[in-house]
C-alpha cells in the first residue's frame, strides 16, 4: 500500500529550521497519524508524502509558502490594555485566544507597553522554510467515522462524545 489521498498515514518526523535546529519531533514517541489529502498537515509535506511506502525514510524541504504561509502584516494588531481586563500576567511570548471573523484565532504577544499590547496572529513558523525528516510507519484505510470527521481516531487522538 502506498500513500494516497484518503489513507490514514502514520509518520515519525523531525522538523528543523534552516539553521538546523530541531523545532519539533516525535522520534521515539507515539507516531503522528493523519488522513492524507485533507490538509491535516502542511501542504508541502502532504505533497511530498504521495507515493511513499511503509518503511520509507526521506527528507523534504518545504518552502514557507507551502508550510505555514508567508508572514502577514495584516495579522498584527495593537490592543489597549484596558480591553484585556483581568489579565495581569501578560508578557512577551504569551499566547492568547481570540474570536475573530474566521472563528477562534491564536495570537502571540510580541510587545507589551504601559498602554497597549502588540499581538501577532501569524503562526509562529510563518515565513520560515521547514526541513522535515520523515519515516513512514503505517498506512491503512480510514474508518467511515474517521473520514466523516476528517481526522484519525485512536491512540493520542481525541474522541467525540
Amino acid at each position: 500500500m502506498k500513500v494516497e489521498n484518503q489513507k490514514v498515514i502514520g509518520i515519525e518526523y523531525t522538523l528543523k529550521n534552516p539553521a538546523g535546529e530541531v523545532l519539533d519531533s516525535n522520534a521515539g514517541e507515539d507516531v503522528l497519524y493523519f488522513i492524507q489529502g485533507l490538509g491535516n498537515i502542511v501542504p508541502g509535506l502532504e505533497k511530498a508524502m504521495l507515493g511513499k511506502s511503509v518503511g520509507d525514510s526521506f527528507e523534504v524541504e518545504v518552502k514557507a509558502v507551502d508550510g505555514y504561509g508567508m508572514h502577514d502584516e495584516n495579522l498584527i494588531r495593537r490592543v489597549p490594555k484596558s480591553k484585556l481586563k483581568g489579565m495581569s500576567d501578560i508578557k512577551v511570548g504569551s499566547m492568547l485566544q481570540a474570536r475573530g471573523p474566521d472563528g477562534e484565532q491564536i495570537f502571540t504577544v510580541t510587545e507589551v507597553t504601559d498602554a497597549d499590547i502588540k499581538l501577532d496572529g501569524n503562526h509562529p513558523m510563518a515565513g520560515q522554510d521547514l526541513f522535515f525528516t520523515i519515516r513512514v510507519a503505517e498506512i491503512r484505510d480510514p474508518t467511515a467515522e474517521e473520514l466523516a470527521h476528517g481526522h484519525v481516531h485512536g491512540p493520542g487522538d481525541h474522541h467525540h462524545h
